[in-house]
């Protein structure tokens, strides 16, 4: 629910959709408008912000009904993934259900999934005035969080399902294991630029590869004052910084893949380390087309999952090589 959440995200932002919605309602928002008059008043709400006057001047209501039905259901899934979760969560609690030091776990995750709603809503406000969209930073904040709440799942989900690794670490796997850490710190950095090209609609400009219309670099790099925020700030610079993290991640994660071909290493560890270099060369295509198009919805969603695809292919080679747990006293 996690991962098709991230994707409905994307397809929010790629449809500028996100805005549609100016209202805050947790409960009573659960519901969309159920009569013409509250069509039309939600419809008047969104032509009093900076984003319909930019981009959407002249929309009929049936026209803005669609991108309101991206919103919708961006955040109906949200508290829906909620309610999943904290249903058989609490069940289980009452109960005496869940196994001891797990419900910190369990709680943890609760607060981050309640402050990705709250972050979620600090993003949208942000398109209300003076901009016509999101701001960029506040959209990586929640795509970030996003990130982390199905990392943070996930790695408990294999520590319940293998509470201990196969074999004892050796000093070559430990190794190992560091780069795949450091190789995984990188994906996560590619992602976050992955982002403000998003927020700044990178993906738009400079659709060719490897070179940017035939240069290295693209001729607005450097040019934002301050220079240090030119990445954040500049979509040309952005998408500069993004491709060519993702290239070094490819090149690296093939390196260290080659590597490791040499180790004795655990059938798992083995598996996951190629699910890791399919799930790299996977999204490399993915973004390559997604930037020759010029970022067509379907294959730029496509893109989105394929990063929480390599994000999981990573934790997983991870978990597989991760030390045991000290025997209790």
């Amino acid at each position: 629910m996690v991962l098709l959440m991230v994707v409905i995200g994307g397809i929010t932002r790629l449809t500028e959709s996100g805005l549609s919605i100016m209202e805050w309602a947790p409960i009573t928002g659960t519901l969309p408008p159920l009569s013409q008059a509250e069509w039309q008043r939600v419809f008047d709400l969104y032509r009093t912000i900076p984003q319909y006057h930019a981009l959407n001047a002249g929309m009929t209501l049936d026209e803005f009904k669609t991108i309101f039905w991206w919103e919708w259901i961006h955040r109906l899934w949200g508290r829906l993934i909620g309610v999943v979760f904290a249903v058989p969560f609490l069940w289980f609690l009452i109960r005496g259900r869940i196994r001891k030091g797990l419900t910190p776990h369990l709680l943890a995750l609760l607060g981050l999934g309640a402050l990705q709603g709250f972050i979620g809503w600090f993003m949208v406000s942000s398109g209300f005035v003076e901009t016509f969209s999101v701001d960029q930073y506040r959209l990586v904040l929640h795509l970030g969080l996003a990130l982390v709440i199905y990392g943070y799942m996930f790695w408990l989900a294999l520590s319940l399902l293998r509470p201990e690794p196969a074999e004892a670490p050796t000093a070559a796997s430990r190794v190992l294991r560091s780069r795949l850490l450091a190789l995984t710190t990188l994906a996560g950095f590619t992602m976050a630029f992955g982002g403000f090209v998003a927020g700044l609609d990178g993906g738009l400009i400079y659709n060719s590869f490897p070179l940017m219309n035939g240069r290295l670099l693209p001729d607005e790099f450097l040019t934002h004052v301050p220079a240090w925020l030119d990445p954040f700030e500049t979509p040309a610079t952005a998408q500069f910084v993004h491709r060519w993290l993702a290239v070094t991640l490819v090149v690296s994660t093939l390196a260290v893949w080659a590597g490791a071909r040499r180790l004795a290493l655990t059938a798992a560890t083995r598996r996951a380390l190629h699910l890791v270099v399919a799930a790299v060369l996977l999204q490399a295509a993915l973004g390559i087309g997604t930037l020759l198009l010029v970022t067509p919805i379907p294959l730029a969603a496509a893109h989105q999952a394929g990063a929480v695809i390599l994000l999981t292919a990573f934790l997983w080679a991870l978990h597989t090589m991760r030390a045991a747990r000290p025997a209790a006293a």
